[in-house]
């Protein structure tokens, strides 16, 4: 079914092509995270678009504007090395003619600043544009975590 230019569930043809790939680069970005959590930062640089409108809204607060800002953001948190692994669960997709929304639960364990374990459950929407014919994130905005609400 098409609405409003958006490919939703139950459409069957090109749609399920581009369906599995917002749905890989929505599984590149989780497997990214959990390599950040280890403090590996290549893998995050390669899910996201470089271009200054993307936006990341992390559950550490705060709100990043552009390409920048958003690595500056993502060096911290590799540095921080803060272990564990997420999840996603109950993924849904909409894709467009170039962007995609797909909204989950990231869940799973992590480091508090003070090596303390962190049980992680919280909502994530993420966003990605089609770029040369590869959907890269432009945005990710997640509930926020008090542990690291600064």
């Amino acid at each position: 079914m098409v609405v409003s230019g958006l490919i939703t569930e139950g459409r069957v043809d090109a749609a399920d092509n581009e369906r599995e790939a917002v749905r890989e680069a929505a599984q590149g970005f989780y497997a990214a995270l959990n390599q950040l959590f280890v403090g590996e930062l290549e893998p995050m640089k390669a899910v996201w678009s470089h271009r200054e409108d993307v936006t990341y809204m992390g559950p550490g607060g705060g709100i990043r504007h552009g390409w920048k800002a958003v690595l500056a953001d993502w060096e911290v948190q590799a540095a921080m090395k803060m272990g564990g692994t997420v999840e996603r669960s109950d993924m849904r997709i909409t894709i467009g003619t170039n962007l995609a929304v797909v909204t989950d639960y990231e869940i799973g364990k992590n480091l508090t600043a003070d090596g303390k374990p962190m049980e992680v459950k919280i909502r994530a929407t993420n966003v990605f544009r089609k770029e040369d014919g590869q959907w890269k994130m432009i945005g990710h905005h997640t509930d926020l975590l008090p542990s690291l609400v600064k």
